[in-house]
Formats: structure tokens, C-alpha cells, sequence
């Protein structure tokens, strides 16, 4: 198979990919013609189909699997590939674990190291809570397993969101050794639940798109208030700790132009707002520095999220 990622101008492809988004529009001159993305477990690639009632153009929608013939051409700075003939695949020609990015960690042995991590917990109330996520209930746990942590930037692939949030968890865990004046327990449980909500925000895949949930409420405000349905099942649950807990799911993004309701006023807040930045930015550049297009030399070049002309160290060597 010709992984999307390893496509370059001048290809010819015969191959199989997702078809992720297709799009019937027309052209200036009112000629009609698709617009697609093809998805492998590498990435995604735009292409079109300028004659869609040709012969060879099968029926096909989105989330169809398509065997595509067509060129890779260069497009205002992009690849984008032109396709001369598709036909519609069935059951059986193609497999599924090839078309999602997915965690290169085993997802099981990250979720057992989850586990005894949220174990560790001794607050009765905190405890409880976090076994109604974790361990109580299926269809969260199978959620929390397979979900991706965002669309893009970082950590979006299948088990982003258990890696992300096990990161963040470690990283807690690390600081409370370090500052013997964190409460252990609020910290690690607010950075179990922190993007909880990312579960509602984001559907599953192969869409790993904003829900309407998510484009109106945002995980945030979705985490919290599930918090706070979660705290209303435990019995005596002492308001005060609730009330710090969600301050610190709701602080967590640390500034309000970056989506947090509140700016952090508590110690475990601060924290979870580092660790979280901290994992989000190492696997920001973790995904850079690994791109196909980052393996020609030491520099990478200017990157918005970072402000700067990234580098390479000699381990990526």
C-alpha cells in the first residue's frame, strides 16, 4: 500500500484509501466536479474528480472505502491528487487498521498504568468518582481507550486521549513529589477527568470531527458539568472539594483567550495547567519532528504555534 505520507509530486497511484469528506461543487464556468480527502493511518490528502460522470467513477460517500486511480500534482504550495477512475470497495479488500492513526503505545498497557495511577487515590469521595469514570462504567472506559485527544495538533489519533491524559497524569504525579504542598489527591484526579469531555466533544472515528456538542460547549465546560453529574451520585460528595475540583478542569487551559472559563487561583490548578501545556507541546513537536517533510536536515523551519524556527538535535538522527 502507498501510504499518503510517503506521496510526493509526479506519483502515479492505483490504490485503496478512506474517502473522509466529499464535496459536489462547480467550478467558475459552472462545470460540476467533487472535491474529496483521502485518509490513511498516515494522514490525509485533498484530491478531486474533474469529470464525475465518466464512466469510470463509481457511486460512492463519505466514510466509503475507494480504490482510486489518479496522478499527485502540486497545488499552491500542497499535494492534492487527481483522480481518473474510483471504484467503490467491499467488506473484505481492504482492512480498517490501515485508514486511523493510532497510539505507537499499547493502548492496554497505558490504561493499566492509568489504573494504578487513579488507584493511588486515598479520598474516599475522589476515589468513588473516579471509579464511576474508569472503572464502573464500559462504555466510558472504551471511549476514553480508543478516543483522539484533538482533530489535529496533537495527540489526534486513536488512544490520543488515554495517552494524553496519562501524560498529564504522570507529570502531576511527578510534581507532587517534588512540592510536598499539593493535594496529591485533587491534582491526580482533575488531571484523570481534565479532558474527559473531549469524549462528547469530538466523535469518534473515522469522523474525529466537533460534535455539535463540542462546537457550542467546548470539552471544558462539557467536563465539568459531567463532574458535576458524576459528584451528585456520590453521597455527602463535600462541596468545597467539588468546587476545587472543577475549578481546576475549568482553569486547566491556564489563560482566557486559550478557552478556560477561569484563570487558575489554585496550586493543583497551576500545575494541571503546566503539566497539560507541558505533554501538549512535547507531542506537538514529537509529530513535527517526525513528519516526512521534517527528515531533509536539522532545521524544520518557522512554526506559528511555537513562535519559532525549530531544530532538530542530533537524537533525531
Amino acid at each position: 500500500m502507498r501510504y499518503i505520507e510517503n506521496l510526493k509530486e509526479g506519483d502515479k497511484i492505483s490504490d485503496v484509501y478512506m474517502c473522509k469528506q466529499k464535496q459536489s461543487l462547480t467550478t467558475k464556468n459552472g462545470k460540476p466536479y467533487e472535491s474529496l480527502i483521502l485518509q490513511d493511518k498516515t494522514g490525509s490528502v485533498d484530491a478531486k474528480i474533474w469529470e464525475p460522470s465518466s464512466s469510470g467513477i463509481d457511486n460512492y460517500d463519505s466514510f466509503d472505502y475507494i480504490e482510486v486511480v489518479g496522478d499527485v500534482i502540486n497545488f499552491q504550495g500542497g499535494l492534492q491528487v487527481n483522480i481518473r477512475r474510483l471504484r467503490k470497495c467491499s467488506e473484505g479488500e481492504y482492512d480498517e487498521s490501515e485508514y486511523f492513526p493510532v497510539s505507537n503505545k499499547d493502548i492496554e498497557e497505558m490504561y493499566n498504568e492509568f489504573l494504578s495511577l487513579i488507584k493511588s487515590v486515598k479520598n474516599q469521595y475522589m476515589s468513588q468518582l473516579l471509579s464511576l469514570f474508569f472503572i464502573n462504567s464500559s462504555k466510558i472506559v472504551d471511549a476514553f481507550k480508543k478516543h483522539s485527544a484533538a482533530k489535529t495538533v496533537h495527540h489526534g489519533f486513536i488512544g490520543g486521549l488515554l495517552e494524553h491524559t496519562l501524560g498529564v497524569v504522570k507529570l502531576c504525579d511527578f510534581y507532587c513529589k517534588q512540592y510536598s504542598s499539593l493535594n496529591r489527591d485533587l491534582l491526580i484526579t482533575a488531571a484523570a477527568l481534565h479532558d474527559i469531555g473531549k469524549i462528547k466533544e469530538i466523535s469518534a472515528f473515522p469522523a474525529n470531527d466537533y460534535t455539535d456538542e463540542g462546537q457550542l460547549l467546548g470539552h471544558i465546560v462539557i467536563g465539568s458539568e459531567w463532574v458535576s453529574d458524576a459528584v451528585r451520585q456520590i453521597p455527602d460528595f463535600p462541596p468545597k472539594l467539588a468546587r476545587e475540583l472543577k475549578h481546576c478542569i475549568l482553569a486547566h487551559h491556564g489563560k482566557l483567550e486559550y478557552g478556560s472559563p477561569k484563570l487558575p487561583a489554585l496550586m493543583e490548578a497551576v500545575a494541571l495547567n503546566y503539566a497539560d501545556d507541558t505533554d501538549a507541546k512535547m507531542q506537538t513537536m514529537f509529530e513535527i519532528f517526525s513528519a516526512p517533510a521534517a527528515q531533509k536536515g536539522e532545521w524544520i523551519g518557522y512554526n506559528r504555534l511555537f513562535e519559532s524556527n525549530l531544530r532538530k538535535t542530533n537524537i533525531w538522527d
